[in-house]
């Protein structure tokens, strides 16, 4: 945006040429794409994403974010580079909640012409990444690297598992200083790192017209979570039903009381530490 280029021109090479820093990292992708494209045809699916990505990019723009690439039908924004921010993380949850209202107005729209509405995933992550000028002699780009960048893509697609619609890392949840609706899910141990994250769902902004239940099922789910933690089988699987009574189409509700039931069965070893070790990129 226009503020960006402004701020890139007076900083000089310096803001390009590399460095390490903070950021935060927002993947989104379309739910099902390729069988979507195929009942699509070639220009149905320009068509689409045409729109899909003028709608969306416009509200990475609207707080503060950089569009860093698009990926097929995925966006890849960065915040906080290459000047970081006190709001960075809250910037990428606000894009994200809106970037699901705006779906919405799309998907009316799509629908109302006969077309068929999409849905999709979204992951953010906050770690330290390497920016700068990234490329050949032929072609560079402003981009940035590193773990924090493919966590925050792994997150995206864990959405797939769980049944969300966005997904946080703690390390994001705890930059956070507006108010937000959300549950912590999982520590899940992704692959090839040995480190567990800490996981959350963002539900929406507090003030959701719905805020007072979305809350209640938070708490309930949480101490259901807690029970789990300490292999309090029969707590977990009680306490994940009345959650989920509450959001009967709940996975997550769902996958944790079938893990429950399994540790039941078979109890864990003494290691156990709680951890989710995802075995898909």
């Amino acid at each position: 945006n226009k503020e960006l280029a402004d701020q890139l021109l007076a900083a000089g090479d310096a803001a390009l040429g590399g460095r390490a820093q903070p950021a935060t990292i927002l993947f989104s992708d379309i739910e099902g794409f390729t069988n979507l494209s195929e009942r699509l045809g070639a220009q149905g699916t320009v068509a689409l994403l045409n729109d899909y990505f003028t709608a969306m990019v416009d509200v990475v723009f609207r707080h503060n974010g950089i569009l860093d690439k698009y990926i097929g039908d995925s966006i890849m924004a960065v915040f906080g580079t290459p000047f970081p921010g006190t709001e960075d993380a809250d910037n990428a949850v606000r894009v994200a909640i809106e970037m699901m209202e705006t779906l919405a107005d799309l998907n009316a729209r799509r629908t109302a012409a006969g077309e068929i509405p999409i849905d999709i995933r979204i992951g953010i992550n906050t770690d330290e990444v390497v920016a700068g000028n990234i490329g050949s002699a032929r072609r560079m780009d402003y981009t940035v690297v590193g773990d924090g960048v493919n966590l925050a893509s792994r997150l995206e697609s864990a959405n797939k598992y769980y049944g969300t619609r966005i997904l946080v890392s703690g390390s994001t949840i705890a930059q956070l200083r507006g108010s937000y609706i959300v549950r912590e899910l999982d520590r899940i141990r992704v692959k090839g790192k040995d480190i567990p994250v800490p996981i959350y769902e963002v539900f929406g902004l507090g003030s959701i017209a719905d805020a007072e239940r979305v809350n209640d099922f938070s708490h309930r789910f949480e101490h259901a979570l807690h029970a789990f933690r300490d292999q309090r089988w029969q707590d977990a699987i009680g306490g994940f039903a009345i959650a989920q009574s509450i959001r009967p189409d709940d996975r997550p509700c769902a996958i944790y009381m079938e893990r429950a039931r399994h540790y039941l069965a078979n109890p864990p070893a003494k290691s156990w530490d709680g951890v989710w070790s995802m075995t898909t990129k």
